[in-house]
């Protein structure tokens, strides 16, 4: 969990600058940089969503260094990670110190031992961190704590459990990585599975929020089809990569990577 750990101290230390707001003008000038113009915050935006992208490359271990790719393909992998590096994007564990990452053979060890757990503790990271950074980089203001720990628990609760089922019940289904099947199993993802998750997501948050049946339904109805033509726009390509190249037991730390970039969008989006 070292990469989340990572990511975790960072949005901590950006709470701890706004914690410090009323005590000094120079935490002020800091602050004000968390409330941009619009321009700025599309360029925060931006540089999140790279870091957010860099974070997945070296998670997945793609490396351009040719150097490395000859000297992985010389290394035989231990039995313990054969499983982790039959993806092209899994660089041999063996050619780097710790893995891809400090604390990736811990993770998948955990993946191995306790997947539901562990996925479902990756999800509510990756919900936390990507309603965080939304908050002090998109949103401004104190942030909603509120919102904070529904959308957290929303991770841990539904997102991480529900898709170790879904996606591993599909790939037991349709088995292999060819165009045909890639694209398959991205249609049953976002023809079917999409407006499920979208559902729950609507009616957790009305009950969350104490809305009556009725209030939830109409939610349902007027806003579930422009959620699904949303999330179509940026899951289509995701998955198609996420099936053609990233091993089963691995698609939801995958997900979760994007879905942090993904929950800043919908964030700017919102406060239009």
């Amino acid at each position: 969990f070292s990469l989340f750990g990572a990511l975790v101290c960072f949005a901590c230390s950006l709470v701890a600058l706004q914690g410090i707001h009323s005590r000094s003008t120079f935490s002020r000038i800091l602050l004000l940089s968390l409330s941009p113009p619009k321009e700025e915050k599309k360029m925060k935006l931006i540089s999140v969503l790279v870091l957010s992208f860099s974070f997945a490359a070296q998670a997945f271990g793609v490396s351009s260094d040719p150097a490395l790719a000859r000297k992985s393909a010389l290394i035989k992998p231990s039995a313990f990670h054969k499983e982790a590096v039959n993806s092209p994007l899994f660089r041999d564990p063996a050619a780097v110190r710790g893995g891809a990452v400090p604390g990736w053979a811990a993770y998948n060890d955990a993946l191995d031992k306790k997947p539901i757990i562990t996925k479902a503790m990756t999800s509510l990271v990756g919900w936390a961190l990507g309603d965080l950074l939304a908050q002090l980089f998109i949103v401004g203001g104190p942030i909603d704590w509120k919102r904070f720990a529904s959308l957290s628990f929303f991770g841990f609760i539904w997102h991480g459990p529900s898709g170790h089922f879904f996606y591993n019940w599909l790939d037991e289904k349709i088995p292999g990585t060819t165009g045909k099947i890639v694209a398959t199993k991205v249609a049953i993802d976002q023809a079917i599975w999409c407006p499920i998750f979208m559902t729950v997501f609507f009616s957790y948050l009305g009950l969350v929020n104490g809305d009556s049946m009725s209030a939830i339904g109409n939610k349902i109805k007027n806003d579930l089809l422009p959620a699904c033509q949303g999330s179509w726009k940026v899951w289509i390509l995701v998955h198609a990569i996420n099936f053609k190249f990233i091993s089963t037991k691995h698609r939801l730390i995958f997900i979760n990577t994007i879905q942090i970039a993904f929950n800043m969008f919908l964030s700017m989006i919102g406060s239009k």
